[in-house]
């Protein structure tokens, strides 16, 4: 399977009045072809069933590199999955040499959902997304935020966990005075997933910085919290 094959796969597909409806949506200048997520999802797992690890990685490059929308979704989509083995550092080193270049919110989720699975493999990684919170990019500093959400829904964490969760509650904090909506509703997101397995640990995080947060995060924050429903 060759990236000039998988783009023909999804080119069959194509919807353009869906095409232009969806690029009107993200705002963003690249080619669409107004074809579903459940439709990329079905072709990426033939394509991930038909490939070695290796072409895998080498598939969802070409894809990525195309910078059509929908290929970008299937790049990632090719590459999301908890474990593989041998867990080495091509999926990852290819993952994160997308994010500095992260433009919208779709896809640098559908990236970070296949970035988090290798985080968690492989948590020494996170060395290498905590140098992403200082970026100018404000989807890369996003990212760090995005791609470390597995650790705070964990409903049993390990003392390591606990360690991982401080660690990005700090970065949180960091954030806290960053202006930015998509930032902002990030550190919300975060805290609002966490709250739902340490209820505690959320309302002390906001008494020391929630002062510091735009109020629809602190809302966003605060929205699974038992005392508010």
């Amino acid at each position: 399977m060759t990236a000039e094959d998988a783009l023909a796969q999804l080119r069959a597909l194509a919807d353009p009045v869906r095409a232009a409806e969806m690029a009107a949506y993200h705002k963003v200048a690249r080619p669409f072809l107004g074809v579903g997520v459940p439709q990329i999802e079905a072709l990426a797992r033939d394509w991930r069933a038909a490939c070695t690890l290796d072409q895998r990685v080498a598939l969802a490059a070409g894809l990525w590199d195309s910078d059509i929308h929908e290929a970008r979704v299937a790049a990632a989509k090719l590459l999301t999955q908890a474990r593989i083995l041998p867990d080495d550092s091509a999926v990852w080193t290819l993952i994160a040499g997308w994010v500095e270049g992260f433009d919208s919110w779709a896809l640098a989720d559908h990236a970070a959902a296949a970035g988090s699975r290798r985080l968690v493999a492989d948590p020494v990684r996170l060395d290498q997304v905590e140098g992403w919170t200082g970026h100018d990019n404000m989807w890369t500093r996003r990212a760090a935020l995005v791609m470390t959400l597995p650790w705070a829904r964990l409903p049993h964490p390990k003392p390591a966990d606990l360690a991982v969760r401080a660690r990005v509650l700090g970065w949180c904090a960091d954030y806290a005075d960053d202006g930015e909506w998509f930032i902002q509703k990030a550190v919300g997101w975060w805290l609002r997933d966490l709250s739902r397995h340490d209820p505690a640990q959320v309302p002390a995080w906001l008494a020391a910085h929630g002062d510091r947060l735009k109020p629809f995060a602190r809302r966003e924050a605060v929205r699974r919290l038992p005392a508010h429903g």
